[in-house]
């Protein structure tokens, strides 16, 4: 699974980047310790927001992490759809009709996964090798608060990781890991008009050989009120035999 994350980019780095055309009206504060039911950004392709019948346009909006659908009864429910896998996530009643209609792009610097014994667990950072930016596939949803106060926005934005089993060398810290999408596929992945299930699925793959670095950091991060850039340095090498430190291939 995915459940933690660093994103420390603002609106303005991830506009070239993500070739966007609105950004949001909130800047989030850079956070290096991601966690679940926070807000975070979502790339998306909808109607501008001034005019709600034009054509889709690239945006960046800031979403919660944590899928509520839009028939759920309670928003608690996305606490714990923080992930989706990728394996069934066109049938799940959960993620289905977003999976068709509502994908999105996670910008991330990288996520942690934790590796060990209960108790002795340690956590390790994922990022892309030459530092940049990491766009995880994600869906969205929207989901109507019926008893918002009224001329408050009743809409909740939320979205989710999709995740994929991880490759070999990778696995050997976490069984799963977020699914990728690469530049050239941004667009194809965003359209709302493109909903075949099996060229959606051949858009993602895992990291590419070679595109990904793992190594321990502290266990600082395991409290999610710990939030500070340090916390995706690696760790010291312990001597020559530190062998903890890897490229992903």
């Amino acid at each position: 699974m995915c459940g933690r994350y660093a994103a420390s980019r603002n609106p303005d780095d991830l506009v070239e980047e993500f070739e966007l055309v609105e950004k949001p009206e909130q800047a989030l504060p850079p956070s290096y310790n991601v966690a679940p039911t926070q807000d975070v950004y979502a790339v998306v392709e909808r109607a501008p927001r001034e005019e709600p019948e034009g054509s889709p346009a690239r945006q960046l909006r800031v979403v919660r992490w944590g899928l509520v659908p839009s028939w759920a009864k309670d928003p608690k429910i996305g606490n714990r759809m923080i992930n989706a896998r990728m394996e069934t996530v066109a049938e799940k009643p959960a993620y289905k009709r977003a999976f068709a209609k509502r994908r999105c792009l996670l910008p991330a610097d990288g996520y942690f996964e934790w590796y060990g014994e209960k108790g002795h667990k340690q956590p390790f950072f994922m990022r892309p090798k030459d530092g940049g930016v990491m766009a995880m596939a994600g869906l969205y949803e929207l989901w109507k608060d019926k008893d918002a106060p009224e001329g408050t926005d009743p809409w909740l934005w939320t979205c989710t990781v999709l995740t994929t089993t991880a490759p070999d060398d990778l696995g050997r810290i976490h069984d799963r890991m977020p699914l990728l999408v690469e530049p050239a596929r941004y667009g194809a992945w965003l359209d709302p008009a493109n909903d075949d299930p099996d060229e959606l699925t051949g858009l993602l793959v895992p990291a590419a050989p070679g595109r990904l670095l793992a190594y321990p950091v502290s266990t600082d991060v395991n409290n999610v009120r710990n939030n500070r850039p340090d916390l995706v340095d690696p760790l010291p090498a312990e001597g020559e035999a530190d062998d903890e430190q890897m490229e992903l291939s």
